[in-house]
């Protein structure tokens, strides 16, 4: 996937190196959230924590905090918090910020994909008060990760835009079209982006026929299969999942800019 397309523009202070992740993020939830934090804060805060982890086995501890092997738990809507105040903050790498996105979108629709995944059978290890929760937790921190839209580089703006379509209303198509016009133009149909941008306009037109149609057509080329016997939207959700994990990797992978 070429993410040089639209490279993203330098927009914070910190040094090549950096701060520790952990360090970094400590700092950014410390300015944002006064008072009780929720339980998985401790990772950052809590003075007997293994800071001297390596920054990629300290993201994949604090990220399965929130989420646990893509199951939700009692305290993952709380957790949302956390990550949706890394997501807004300039100081955290484009990468992570796009990590933040993401993993708001895995918890509002784990009950979704996993139906998908193993329909007819009812999805092991299931939480459906938990996921209900997480689920309306990751809503209500839409609009304010939506307002930094035209602050935002380009991968960030894609996690934003799968998300938007988990909850759809009468304005997210043409809300999301001209946002999404620059990469319809310059990304054809066949390449990673362009499919992921058209199909993310198909599920916010909210037309069933044409998700169905969508779905079919993308499976079929190169995407994991879900049962066709499934719901339409569960399959979308689950596919939609499948293109941003390709937009994370391919970001990890590009040189660094953020």
């Amino acid at each position: 996937m070429d993410t040089n397309a639209e490279p993203e523009q330098t927009r914070h202070t910190t040094n090549a190196a950096g701060p520790p992740i952990r360090q970094l993020f400590q700092d950014v939830i410390a300015d944002r959230m006064q008072g009780p934090r929720p339980p998985q804060a401790a990772m950052l805060f809590d003075g007997e924590a293994d800071s001297c982890r390596d920054d990629r086995s300290f993201l994949g501890d604090f990220y399965s905090e929130i989420l646990h092997q893509d199951t939700c738990q009692p305290a993952t809507a709380d957790g949302l918090a956390l990550v949706t105040a890394l997501a807004v903050d300039d100081r955290a790498p484009a990468r992570h910020r796009f990590q933040a996105v993401d993993l708001l979108f895995r918890a509002a629709t784990v009950a979704d994909r996993h139906l998908a995944e193993t329909w007819p059978a009812t999805p092991q290890h299931a939480d459906p008060d938990s996921e209900a929760r997480a689920r309306s937790a990751a809503q209500a921190h839409v609009p304010t990760l939506l307002a930094r839209w035209s602050d935002e580089c380009p991968a960030v703006r894609l996690a934003l835009a799968g998300l938007a379509v988990v909850f759809p209303t009468d304005r997210t198509l043409p809300a999301l079209t001209p946002r999404l016009r620059t990469f319809t133009r310059q990304h054809t149909p066949g390449t990673d982006i362009g499919d992921y941008v058209r199909f993310v306009l198909v599920l916010a037109a909210q037309n069933e026929d044409q998700i169905l149609t969508a779905t079919e057509k993308l499976t079929d080329a190169y995407w994991t299969g879900t049962p066709r016997g499934a719901p339409a939207r569960p399959r979308a959700l689950h596919l939609l999942g499948q293109m941003l994990t390709t937009v994370g990797i391919e970001l990890t992978r590009a040189p660094a800019r953020q």
